[in-house]
């Protein structure tokens, strides 16, 4: 016997015929209990969306930024939200097992089979709820129908309609003059007609989608079908026309876009550019999202000044291995020659080739691939450099073998392959590309004896090939033992090396010079194929830590003071008739004083007998954030540098004749977060002059603007006291000045005061909305540098985008570019 409720309950089956109509938008329901009706909750002021979290500030110094996330800040409260309840649960698994709660009215069930409510009727259970006027519900066949101003919400999306029908038990509904909300990403729209087909899928007809306010729709899709699929994140819209300012633009058979945040298939952000060297541009890459561990992007372009072409892009994360294969091919170029080069492209195939893979082998052992090729010596100016690209002068090439571990208590690493080069600079001789290693073998150990003393060695082996050049094979092998002996304020860091470098050249080595064949009357320094050199190599590193309290206008800090001293000790050895495959001498920096060697690669070791001192301080805050550090060291030559690059090619000159290198001061200070200033500085105590001056400022600028100066010389150190000829002297300047919440200025500009010309000019303008965003970019820059030109050649270029928020965010292309020239851009 069924025992009588009190009439402000609602029977059993009651309870379970309007607990149905929840499964239009959601899995079925099922009541597992007759619950007390709950008193509606308080209807607050409608919410704001939520937005996703704001990057914080980047730190001042950083060279890289993060991306800023799409920021939908800007919306107003959106209309359909004025009956969203932010109190309701936001978990959806639970649906199955919680109870549902039913107010109404009047319940009229004088029909056994047909249950009718009216009046405020309302249904809630976990994170849904369904609202309407008039609710009929048939226990028979499970249909409902939900009329009158009806409203639903759940986790994930708002729906209003006129008139909601369906069948609980096929999960399925049909809802007129329908309005939706998507919750997760601010999509919304309209539809004359709205269908679920099941629990993830629904489908609308005569619809519209925008990620914009409601009712203030800057752009939005039309389409005589549109299909939502929750599970796979995607929308699929038929027949599609895609609307600005309601002014149609873009038509398309079927045109799909993302309603949640993971990878989608569809078109990305459109591109317009416009380039000197290759005329106006038009990009519209399309991604497919192909499998959850591998993508593609198909990026048709048009070049007027060139024609067609398809770039494309290929990402795979397979077991084991993960890579990237970027292809670029324009048939048949119809561009014109260009004058300055000996390159001829017109009626070419153009393309270019990047391929990048990491393949785990067995054990620690790794295949590591980078492949960069290009079909001329133009390529990269008339294409890659257009705008997003740096100048780049060759391209490199490698595959290795890579392998580490740990064997017993020695720690090891190897490497097996090869590295080549393509001169990708039409003003450059091919004399100037690096030699290929070809191939290349390292194998380094480190064994350590007990808790401060350990052996190892470090060795390398390397064929180098190179046409028109002395060619040959070079074995370098570099043991040591070195201890480690420390304090919690000292330590001491003695280490005996002892280096050999063996050569083996091949060919006839007597008709060539270091940098190439020998010209008529020159002798060739190799009169040896087999020239070795071997030398000891010894060093002790030490220092101390003090520190103390201070204060520093009325902040307290904790003071360092960092005496290092660094021996160096190692014999001279005549170098001359070992070529120059991959060596050359390293600019002077704070580093160089704690270094071995001043040369890069093997095939040059300087002699020393050399004492180098330093002197840092620091202030650090109460919560150990470094505010100022400032160095200030030297070398001192015990002997005289006799170790040099030999041949005219060389900016270094003869023997070291005074007693000291350069003074180095280095001076760091952050004194609040919204200010940073970096100098270097560096004083040449034989000829009196400056070799290195250089600072950089920095300043935040209200909360996402950034403002920086720098200014950079370098003196030739082959001029003599008299020239006093800069190598290098530069000023930079570049800012992101936030005008408004909206809109962003951002500038960057690089002279050369040698050369009296900019090196590189860039100026846009970016706009932020609530569902669109605009960058306008030109920059001006030199693509090639060509002594008998001064700078060589330029170009300018200028690149538009839109990114409509919610389908597709910037492609980059003009970002790479104000990154490389705006510290801290973000």
């Amino acid at each position: 016997m069924t025992p009588k409720l009190p009439s402000r309950h609602l029977p059993p089956r009651r309870l379970l015929a309007v607990a149905a109509a929840l499964a239009l938008f959601g899995s079925p329901v099922e009541a597992q209990s007759v619950a007390e009706p709950q008193p509606a909750p308080s209807q607050p002021n409608p919410p704001k969306p939520s937005a996703p979290p704001a990057v914080s500030n980047c730190p001042l110094g950083a060279y890289r930024c993060p991306t800023r996330p799409v920021n939908y800040n800007m919306c107003r409260a959106n209309a359909m939200l004025s009956f969203y309840d932010p109190t309701m649960s936001k978990d959806s698994s639970v649906r199955d097992t919680s109870n549902t709660y039913v107010t109404a009215q009047r319940v009229d069930s004088s029909n056994q089979s047909v249950y009718h409510l009216e009046g405020d009727v309302k249904m809630d259970r976990a994170d849904q709820r369904i609202q309407a006027d008039v609710t009929d519900y048939n226990n028979d066949t499970t249909d409902y129908d939900a009329r009158g101003n009806v409203r639903y919400q759940e986790v994930g999306q708002l729906v209003s309609s006129d008139h909601m029908r369906g069948n609980q038990d096929a999960s399925t509904s049909i809802a007129d003059n329908v309005a939706y909300q998507m919750l997760t990403n601010r999509g919304n729209g309209v539809a004359t007609q709205g269908q679920t087909l099941d629990d993830q899928r629904s489908r609308y007809f005569n619809a519209t989608y925008s990620t914009c306010d409601v009712g203030n729709h800057v752009w939005e899709i039309h389409a005589k079908d549109i299909r939502m699929d929750k599970e796979t994140g995607e929308g699929v819209a038929h027949d599609a026309t895609m609307y600005l300012y309601n002014v149609p633009f873009f038509w398309l058979p079927t045109f799909t876009f993302p309603i949640n945040d993971d990878r989608k298939t569809g078109f990305l952000t459109p591109t317009i550019g416009n380039s000197s060297r290759s005329g106006f541009m038009v990009s519209a890459p399309y991604y497919l999202n192909l499998a959850p561990n591998y993508d593609a992007t198909l990026d048709p372009r048009i070049y007027t000044d060139r024609g067609v072409m398809l770039a494309s892009e290929f990402r795979y994360l397979v077991p084991g291995s993960t890579g990237q294969v970027n292809v670029e091919f324009l048939p048949n170029d119809h561009g014109a020659n260009d004058p300055d080069s000996t390159e001829n492209t017109k009626g070419t195939d153009r393309w270019l080739l990047k391929l990048y893979d990491t393949t785990h082998l067995y054990g620690p052992w790794s295949l590591n691939a980078g492949i960069n090729l290009a079909s001329d010596r133009n390529y990269l100016r008339d294409f890659g450099n257009d705008f997003y690209t740096t100048t780049t002068s060759q391209l490199a090439s490698y595959t290795y073998i890579n392998g580490a571990g740990r064997w017993g208590k020695a720690y090891w690493n190897a490497s097996l392959g090869a590295d080549y080069y393509q001169n990708a600079d039409y003003s450059l001789p091919d004399s100037v590309v690096q030699y290929k290693r070809w191939p290349r073998a390292t194998f380094n150990v480190d064994y350590p004896l007990n808790n401060w003393l350990d052996v190892g060695a470090n060795t390398e082996a390397v064929a180098f090939r190179k046409e028109d050049s002395i060619e040959g094979n070079r074995l370098d092998l570099y043991p040591y033992i070195q201890a480690d002996f420390r304090g919690a304020a000292w330590f001491v860091k003695p280490r005996v090396a002892y280096r050999y470098t063996g050569y083996d050249l091949t060919g006839n080595s007597q008709q060539y010079g270091y940098y190439g064949p020998l010209a008529s009357g020159e002798t060739s320094p190799f009169t040896n194929n087999s020239p070795s050199r071997s030398l000891p190599i010894v060093s002790v590193d030490s220092g101390l830590v003090f520190d103390r309290s201070t204060s520093l206008f009325g902040t307290s800090y904790t003071q360092t003071l960092e005496p290092r001293l660094y021996y160096l000790y190692v014999p001279y050895r005549n170098q001359n008739n070992l070529p120059l495959f991959d060596t050359n001498l390293m600019s002077f920096d704070t580093w160089e004083l704690f270094t071995p060697n001043t040369f890069s690669g093997a095939d040059r070791q300087e002699n020393a007998n050399n004492l180098s001192a330093m002197l840092t301080t620091r202030l650090l805050d109460d919560n150990g954030v470094e505010r100022l550090s400032a160095s200030f060291g030297q070398i001192r030559y015990l002997t005289q540098q006799r170790v040099q690059i030999p041949g005219s090619n060389s900016t270094v000159p003869g023997p070291t004749n005074w007693s000291g290198s350069d003074y180095i001061v280095d001076l760091s200070t952050q004194l609040n977060d919204d200010w940073k200033l970096m100098s270097q500085y560096q004083w040449n105590p034989a000829l009196s002059l400056t070799d290195l001056g250089a600072i950089t400022l920095q300043k935040r600028i209200k909360s996402d603007g950034i403002l920086n100066f720098s200014y950079r010389y370098r003196r030739n150190p082959g001029s003599t006291l008299a020239q006093k000829t800069p190598l290098l002297e530069q000023y930079d300047a570049s800012i992101v000045y936030p005008v408004s919440d909206r809109w962003r200025l951002i500038g960057h500009w690089t002279y050369s005061v040698l050369d009296k010309k900019t090196v590189e000019a860039l100026a846009g303008v970016e706009h932020d909305s609530c569902c669109v965003a605009l960058r306008l970019v030109a920059r001006h820059y030199v693509n090639t540098y060509d002594t008998t030109t001064a700078l060589g050649s330029a170009n300018t270029a200028i690149m538009f985008e839109v990114e409509f928020k919610g389908m597709g965010g910037f492609t980059g292309q003009s970002e790479n570019a104000i990154r490389n020239g705006i510290l801290g851009y973000q």
